[in-house]
């Protein structure tokens, strides 16, 4: 009901493998396919279109002693537990995602240990990060055999990679930096292999390069029926020889920032859309994450009158209209989130959402920023950007 208040056309969320599988395989659980059929029963009944994600770095706990998407293993029973989704929503849901910013779940998660589960070895994160590729390959194939109406794809973030100076150290930086986010994934998934400079610049490191199997990069490069993008800053990258094993460390330099730390750079979202299109073909894009995060206070009235978030979101929806303009097949723009939300790394300390969520009664408030978004989407923004 509360999306249908908001006027929301679709509804993205994921699915807790978790739920699926306690255990990883095998032994599906009944209650939780049950409490999945329940929202998309629900989503359609109030004409809202549900947009499924499979993978949102929700391992079950068992397969993560037998070391997770490090362990190729697990790309077997990632399969088993995407038939099963498939199976059982299939004749419901038309929109699927296979994985939500995989660079996340390897380079962050084994690489920085700034995610579960909080490794600091780069070869585990590359390997991580190749099954995962294999895993969308092999997802996709087993979506298409099954002949199930509907589109899969997957979700990367995404965004320019920027100089903070004017030195050779921070452009190089900066090459590095967009090689280990944008291209590591981009290219296998578009070119059918990683970048060369990456490659070499983690041999001269001393870092394993993942074992490649026959068909391996044939099967990541099965076409999708979309890409994913989810966008929130351009990073402004400088030369920082004390960061192993990348050499780069991050700043805003003169932007405004959001509560979280991110620079408030929308011409950013417009010039990745326009890059995705130009340097990999991509032909049908959806924007499935853009928000921010800020201070959200509710008044004496019970209203919370977000008008940064408003702000925000305007300028990266005129953003995504000046791609269109410029031959961006761009199909369709989420923001990230409905409700204020548990990120995974901050807890509770940043607020996303349309909606506020008081933490002690779980009461819902509509933020002035979802009745701002609501009236883009009657108008289809043409009024509110």
């Amino acid at each position: 009901e509360l999306c249908k208040s908001l006027g929301l056309q679709a509804y993205r969320f994921s699915i807790s493998w978790s739920r699926i599988f306690p255990n990883g395989c095998k032994e599906v659980n009944p209650a939780g396919l049950a409490y999945y059929n329940n929202l998309i029963d629900e989503l359609l009944k109030v004409k809202i279109e549900p947009f499924v994600t499979i993978y949102h770095w929700d391992l079950p706990q068992k397969l993560q002693e037998e070391g997770g998407f490090t362990n190729r293993s697990c790309i077997e029973h990632y399969l088993e537990y995407c038939k099963t989704l498939f199976d059982a929503f299939g004749k419901k849901v038309k929109y699927w995602v296979t994985f939500n910013e995989p660079w996340v779940a390897s380079i962050l998660a084994y690489g920085t240990g700034m995610m579960a589960p909080g490794h600091y070895d780069y070869a585990e994160a590359l390997l991580t990060a190749h099954h995962m590729l294999v895993a969308h390959g092999k997802a996709v194939e087993l979506f298409r055999d099954s002949g199930i109406p509907g589109e899969i794809g997957i979700v990367l973030n995404l965004s320019p990679r920027k100089p903070a100076g004017t030195s050779k150290e921070d452009k190089k930086a900066a090459v590095i930096n967009d090689g280990n986010n944008n291209r590591w994934f981009l290219d296998p998934l578009y070119k059918g292999s990683y970048p060369k400079d990456l490659e070499q610049f983690y041999r001269k490191k001393g870092i394993e390069l993942p074992k490649i199997l026959d068909g391996d990069m044939k099967t990541i490069q099965n076409k999708t029926d979309f890409l994913g993008i989810n966008y929130y800053c351009v990073e402004f990258t400088k030369y920082d020889p004390g960061v192993w094993p990348l050499e780069f460390s991050l700043t805003t330099l003169h932007h405004p920032k959001t509560n979280n730390g991110f620079a408030i750079t929308e011409s950013g979202l417009t010039e990745m859309l326009l890059r995705l299109q130009k340097d990999y073909g991509a032909d049908s894009i959806f924007v499935t994450e853009n928000g921010a995060s800020f201070l959200d206070v509710v008044t004496e009235k019970i209203e919370v009158p977000d008008e940064q978030r408003i702000d925000y979101l305007r300028r990266h929806i005129k953003a995504c209209h000046d791609a269109v303009s410029l031959g961006v097949n761009l199909r369709g723009y989420f923001v990230w989130s409905l409700l204020d939300n548990f990120e995974w790394n901050t807890g509770f300390d940043n607020r996303f959402g349309l909606v506020y969520v008081d933490r002690q009664t779980c009461e819902r408030i509509i933020k002035k920023s979802g009745y701002w978004y609501k009236n883009v989407i009657s108008n289809n923004g043409i009024n509110e950007i």
